[in-house]
């Protein structure tokens, strides 16, 4: 048993003998087994039950609380025009490293001529980089990211700024929904290796109570909600 094993079974131990849980427990087992079948739903705000424009608006607003930029594309050709006037920032260079999503694949990027796309993971000097959420809870302002060639984890966390394209028809009220989609794409039991789920720019307050943004990813966060 390596290392890492031998730590994380001692940490296992101590949770079970705290919980007096000793050799088989079939009432727990069993209790695990219909969570993971039947998915019960936990008590979902009045919020995240309304209408799906106002779902827009609300995701709008609970990103904008926590530090977000966001702007809201009708069509694809706004939806670029929007990334490319984020990295016409100052500061930003105009390469902009993605995943190889289909939906991000599909923007009409020819109408952005001095953006340029780099399919693959961002390596440290990129200053920007384009994920895609596959869905996201408006209760909350919450994307959800799912890792793969797709959209590459690494996209989410190096660069100090990031994009984050989401359809609107992909923003749902609840978490709860929000993992059926989940299931929906990837099928029972079938999650991607990592699921982030991402609310605004990494920041901080551990250090004097002080603010700190980019602690432990980007410093800026822009979501466009295309449709």
């Amino acid at each position: 048993m390596t290392p890492a094993n031998q730590a994380r079974a001692l940490v296992l131990s101590r949770i079970r003998a705290g919980l007096g849980v000793t050799g088989k427990d079939r009432k727990r087992e069993d209790a695990v087994e219909d969570r993971l079948r039947n998915h019960p739903r936990g008590t979902i705000p009045a919020r995240a039950r309304a209408d799906h424009e106002a779902l827009i608006e609300l995701m709008t607003a609970m990103l904008g609380s926590q530090g977000a930029e966001v702007t809201r594309a009708s069509t694809p050709e706004e939806a670029v025009r929007a990334i490319a006037d984020d990295l016409g920032t100052p500061g930003l260079p105009s390469i902009l490293p993605m995943g190889s999503d289909p939906v991000l694949a599909a923007l009409p990027w020819d109408i952005a001529p001095n953006l340029q796309g780099r399919i693959g993971r961002p390596v440290p000097h990129d200053r920007a980089a384009l994920s895609r959420a596959v869905t996201a809870a408006a209760e909350t302002g919450t994307l959800v990211l799912v890792s793969g060639a797709d959209n590459p984890t690494t996209l989410a966390f190096l660069p100090e700024t990031h994009l984050i394209l989401v359809r609107a028809g992909d923003v749902v009220g609840s978490y709860e929904e929000a993992f059926d989609r989940l299931r929906a794409i990837y099928g029972e039991g079938n999650l991607p290796r990592s699921v982030n789920l991402i609310s605004g720019p990494s920041r901080t307050a551990d250090i004097e109570q002080t603010i700190v943004r980019g602690a432990h990813g980007p410093k800026r966060l822009h979501v466009v909600i295309l449709g």
